[in-house]
């Protein structure tokens, strides 16, 4: 198992809350020493220093979107005063807060985007199983995605978490992150949601897809949540082609029950691939 991956996918879905090297090795299952070194050898960073560079330039696309609240920004990139913050900022890149937000614009700004995680085809995937889906209604967190910038899931996530309490008319436990609405350009809608009995109650905050009675093979993913890219890359690559299916034309999703665990991201996970003779 790849330390880096582990640590890419717990700084990404854990961006706004406490982070510390010990508690980023812990996730990945190594000591401070071999963090530090592994994430460096994938990355040419250093662990603590993407932190800080994430949470600058997501501090940085808020001010730009004109945030009220200075401190209020401060506070989320984990700052504990508007004067650290500043001196942080500015530091990283070259101007204050006050003028990124008062341009309205990041064009000279260089980001930290989120660094894509390993889709290497692997050559241990699980035959899947084939089950006829029921229609679901899905609600929850959307957000629109390229080919290229689908390293903000994980974040996407996090977002996920600290709302679902709030999504009307659950279903269940499982939640669901569902690729739909692709278009030839390789841009999707991706939604990470809750099953729901209705749409009528939701806040509009909330974004909705109907997932059709389909068949489907299922494939498990048992390893961590890291690597879901190589599984989905080689389901994709490698299995659809060899197997005399076709991708139907319908929403995939991936499917998390209760072993799932958000905060380490063990326990598994399903990936439901729609498919047709």
């Amino acid at each position: 198992m790849n330390p880096a991956q582990k640590a890419l996918w717990f700084i990404e879905s854990h961006l706004a809350g406490e982070l510390s090297l010990d508690e980023i090795a812990g996730i990945a299952g190594i000591s401070r020493f071999h963090m530090v070194r592994a994430f460096a050898a994938a990355t040419g960073l250093s662990v603590m220093r993407y932190v800080r560079a994430r949470r600058l330039s997501e501090a940085a696309r808020a001010l730009a979107n004109g945030a009220p609240d200075i401190l209020h920004v401060a506070l989320d990139a984990d700052y504990s005063s508007h004067e650290a913050f500043t001196r942080a900022f500015r530091d990283h890149f070259g101007v204050t807060p006050e003028t990124v937000r008062a341009s309205a614009h990041l064009d000279n700004i260089k980001l930290q985007e989120p660094i894509l995680m390993d889709s290497h085809l692997i050559d241990n995937l699980q035959a899947p199983r084939f089950a006829t889906g029921k229609p679901l209604l899905i609600a929850g967190i959307g957000e629109r995605y390229s080919c290229e910038n689908g390293a903000g899931i994980p974040g996407q996530w996090q977002r996920f978490n600290q709302l679902v309490e709030n999504i009307p008319g659950r279903i269940g436990k499982v939640a669901y992150g569902v690729c739909c609405n692709g278009d030839d350009a390789g841009n999707f809608d991706y939604i990470a949601g809750v099953e729901v009995s209705d749409f009528s109650d939701l806040p509009r905050e909330f974004s909705t897809v109907r997932i059709p009675e389909q068949r489907y093979a299922v494939f498990s993913h048992r390893e961590h949540i890291s690597t879901i890219r190589g599984t989905i890359n080689t389901i994709w690559n490698d299995w659809m082609p060899a197997s005399g299916l076709k991708a139907a034309d319908a929403p995939n999703f991936e499917r998390y029950d209760e072993n799932f665990d958000p905060l380490t991201g063990n326990g598994g996970l399903e990936i439901w691939v729609p498919v047709r003779e």
